[in-house]
């Protein structure tokens, strides 16, 4: 790590508040550009000690930058990984204050509920498949604290990679009964088909990323217990939206999850 205590509580407090107030700022790798990978999580870590001390509940766990071709692009050779909060929860088909955001967008993905722990090193798909309860359709929505959504991942990590809201709805499915490789998505706004794709965009199989998070935590000494809630990672290019949006998400054998933006 190149930075102290003081340095990674007040990154936090910064980037929290940001959050909070919905506010932009610059990238946190301007001024403390020799931060690294450690540095990064532990500002995020940081974030989610000062929400947890305030008597906030973890809503779930959330992967992101799951697309093998822009890990590529990115210089990465594993997605980033981020916390929610259940105040990010929104009812499905509920709404979502854009007030409270800042130039929010929205990705479709498929939520993972455990009903075992998984711990790496090691874990792998098949060991994700064994303890998932059940599938469901998700709806993240990002929501960047830098300035016109410009940043570099250790900036990114550091700001709980965007996480901001997020939705679960539609049917519940047996992970037995479905590929999730081939299972399709459609996701809509105001009616109208926006973004199409399919489970294996998300590193060849959604499960793929919840082993990598086991594997990531791991490291660390953690483990994802049972009952947890996993977004997956975007199946597709996020999609912008402001008041007056509705978007539907559709998931082939899993209906459908929606929400407002007011």
């Amino acid at each position: 790590m190149k930075l102290d205590k003081a340095t990674i509580e007040k990154l936090a407090e910064h980037l929290e508040n940001c959050q909070l107030q919905a506010k932009d700022t610059t990238k946190i790798t301007d001024d403390y550009p020799d931060m690294d990978w450690d540095d990064a999580y532990a500002i995020q870590n940081m974030i989610k000690a000062r929400k947890l001390a305030r008597g906030l509940k973890l809503g779930g766990l959330k992967a992101g930058l799951t697309s093998h071709a822009k890990m590529k692009q990115m210089g990465v050779t594993t997605p980033v990984f981020g916390f929610m909060t259940k105040d990010y929860e929104i009812a499905d088909g509920g709404d979502c204050k854009t007030s409270e955001l800042i130039h929010p967008k929205v990705e479709p993905e498929i939520a993972f509920m455990t009903n075992k722990p998984l711990r790496g090193p090691g874990c792998h798909i098949a060991a994700v498949l064994a303890a998932t309860e059940y599938v469901i359709p998700g709806i993240e929505v990002i929501d960047s604290r830098y300035r016109d959504f410009k940043f570099d991942l250790k900036s990114v990590v550091a700001d709980n990679t965007s996480a901001a809201r997020y939705v679960v709805g539609g049917q519940k499915l047996d992970v037995k009964n479905a590929d999730l490789r081939t299972t399709g998505i459609v996701l809509e706004k105001n009616g109208q088909p926006v973004v199409f794709g399919a489970g294996a965009a998300v590193l060849g199989h959604p499960a793929a990323a919840i082993a990598m998070l086991a594997n990531h935590l791991g490291a660390m000494g953690e483990e994802i217990p049972a009952g947890t809630l996993i977004l997956s990672g975007g199946i597709t290019e996020a999609v912008a939206v402001a008041a007056g949006d509705t978007v539907t998400l559709k998931v082939q054998g899993m209906g459908s999850t929606s929400m407002r933006f007011v």
